[in-house]
């Protein structure tokens, strides 16, 4: 744990149920390959109680020197700290029936924190979590990276870019300026989620590798594309073990997971035409 000042939510932000905001530092960019090496959060609740976070974990693996170059985390640094196995349910307790909020999550922290939960045999789901990413507003009004939206919104130098907890702290307080910057944002979060994250409403994944055509699953990639789910689970075994075994999202797989044992998702009540 490390004690830091801890800035105000944006006043304009409404709370209905607790919001986390998180950043992870981690032994290079492969979402799926690399492993978590620092993670830092602030959970705020709608009663007002604030918690901070922050946390060395020995990701097993050896951390490259170029990546040392980047967060200044060694190798010595984690010999002595737990692994993620060894924090999965305490980290899991941190983010429990909270909505998520950081810096480039969508792209990066929460793909990696699901990989690292998959292998820790503690599954971490986004379903039904609404996602405030301030890299989203950012790029969408002011394209940018954190060190700049700090200076364009709040006038100030980010001297702790690249670790953890300063990341989230200068997270927090751009997404204040933004608030302040932008009347028009909206303060409820399911707006915002929608603000961030716009999805195409036929998707049936967050990725839109399956979609729905005529109530089914299709596949929307590929040689199978067009082609429903289920029929491909009936007549193609070889293509759903090899979805499986490939680098695919974690949602993507459970719902073809699902569907080998006879579980479809339900359609939408108007889902869009093909």
């Amino acid at each position: 744990m490390t004690e830091n000042p801890i800035p105000a939510l944006p006043l304009r932000l409404r709370l209905d149920r607790p919001l986390v905001v998180f950043d992870l530092e981690a032994t290079g960019l492969n979402k799926r390959a690399d492993r978590i090496v620092a993670i830092a959060l602030v959970r705020y609740e709608p009663s007002g109680r604030i918690e901070q976070a922050d946390y060395l974990i020995n990701p097993g693996i050896p951390i490259p020197e170029e990546t040392t170059a980047i967060h200044g985390i060694t190798d010595a640094d984690v010999a002595a700290a737990p692994s993620f196995a060894e924090m999965a349910e305490a980290l899991a307790a941190h983010f429990d029936g909270a909505d998520l909020a950081g810096y480039n999550i969508l792209g990066y922290d929460i793909p990696l924190l699901t990989e690292e939960f998959a292998r820790a045999n503690r599954p971490f789901s986004v379903d039904g979590r609404r996602i405030l990413d301030a890299q989203r507003i950012f790029f969408r009004n002011e394209p940018r990276d954190l060190s700049a939206a700090l200076r364009y919104y709040c006038g100030d130098s980010h001297d702790n870019s690249h670790d953890a907890l300063g990341d989230v702290l200068a997270t927090i307080r751009v997404l204040d300026g933004q608030f302040r910057k932008y009347p028009e944002l909206p303060d409820a979060m399911d707006a915002l989620n929608e603000y961030c994250d716009p999805r195409d409403p036929a998707w049936v994944d967050r990725a839109g590798r399956l979609k729905w055509a005529k109530g089914e699953v299709v596949f929307n990639f590929g040689k199978f594309q067009g082609q429903s789910l289920r029929s491909t689970v009936s007549d193609d075994p070889n293509f759903i073990t090899w979805l499986l075994r490939s680098d695919f999202p974690d949602d993507t797989k459970q719902i073809v997971r699902d569907a080998v044992t006879g579980k479809y998702p339900a359609p939408p009540p108007a889902a869009p035409p093909a």
